[in-house]
């Protein structure tokens, strides 16, 4: 869910549907951007109903990648990485209007979600961000896609962060919803104010074996639970939310998400191969990649004030307020705004 563990957490403290392949709905592609620098966000908080149809699978690194693609091959690549609790189906509306404008759009499933499995039982279950991060860029590799324009919410927000950070010449550009979202455990360490550690309740509760049982027994209810509470305003139906549940019966869904939270509060053990990568990251890079952030203006999880990461971003740089009550999931509840950001941080 929430991404704000920032480069110091003291700063949460500062307040053509053919093109997109088989059975994938097209949205309007309207703009629905305001003057300056917000936006007004069409409603789709019920779904959509769209579906990507067959998905493709690729193997890279540790992974057997299952994949949505959509749009021509020979398109620009945008690479679109879902966050927790959610799936590629954050994207469904996203990626027909970035198909209808000619980009390749590529939504993996991220580890321990939907049909990508571990090529050996013996790799560590292992949700740490430098362990995503290498998945991406072993995925991009995997599909010989040299440079692609990155962008996501939530995990996947913090991926295309150190993607942007530590292989800017494999991102043209970079939208990242919620801002710089690159951690570590040192960062974590620090406590917060009561509210704010209140609202980091379920991290405290997967740091216990009660918590790991409880959203192994319960993961869809819990899952559900989530969406409401990081989305307060988003009126999903019962026939959205079945088409995720499925991704999160994958047999590693639950060590991953525990192990990603864990790792944060020091509380489980990284892999020695992701040292170094966790080294450089503990120096909160900045990003020179042309940049979009965005925040809904109902965002119900913890999340922190632009201001506070504004000057991570060295190059062009622009962030959007999008309004009509989005919360937590932006690229499913404004798909529209998602995929101008999209759009245009490409014409930066």
């Amino acid at each position: 869910m929430s991404e704000s563990t920032l480069w110091d957490r003291r700063t949460l403290l500062a307040g053509a549907a053919s093109l997109a392949g088989p059975g994938l709905t097209l949205l309007s592609s309207a703009r629905a951007l305001a003057e300056g620098s917000s936006s007004k966000a069409q409603d789709t908080s019920t779904g959509s109903g769209g579906s990507f149809g067959s998905l493709k699978q690729v193997q890279a690194g540790d992974l057997n990648i299952a994949y949505a693609e959509a749009g021509p091959a020979d398109g620009k690549s945008v690479l679109l990485l879902h966050g927790w609790p959610y799936d590629i189906y954050s994207y469904v509306d996203v990626a027909p209007v970035l198909a209808a404008a000619g980009y390749r759009v590529v939504i993996p499933y991220l580890r321990g979600y939907g049909a990508t499995r571990f090529l050996s039982e013996s790799t560590p279950r292992n949700g740490q961000q430098a362990a995503l991060a290498v998945d991406a860029k072993n995925f991009l590799d995997a599909l010989n896609i040299e440079k692609a324009i990155v962008a996501g919410y939530d995990w996947g927000a913090r991926t295309a962060c150190i993607l942007a950070a530590l292989w800017p010449e494999r991102c043209k550009g970079l939208v990242s919803v919620s801002g710089y979202l690159i951690g570590s455990q040192a960062a974590n360490a620090m406590p917060l104010p009561p509210k704010a550690e209140l609202q980091w309740w379920y991290q405290y509760y997967f740091a216990t074996e009660r918590g790991r049982e409880g959203y192994g027994l319960y993961t869809r209810d819990f899952v559900r639970l989530i969406w409401q509470l990081a989305s307060p305003q988003w009126r999903f139906d019962d026939a959205t939310f079945a088409r995720s549940a499925p991704a999160f019966e994958n047999p590693d869904h639950v060590a991953i998400s525990i192990h990603n939270y864990r790792w944060r509060l020091k509380l489980a053990e990284g892999e020695a191969r992701y040292d170094e990568i966790e080294r450089k990251l503990a120096a909160f890079p900045t990003i020179s990649s042309p940049t979009i952030t965005m925040e809904g203006d109902a965002n119900g999880a913890p999340h922190p004030e632009p201001s506070a990461y504004a000057k991570k971003f060295s190059g062009r740089y622009e962030h959007r307020l999008v309004s009509g009550g989005i919360g937590h999931n932006l690229p499913q509840e404004a798909p529209g705004a998602f995929a101008q950001a999209v759009i245009d941080v490409d014409g930066f």
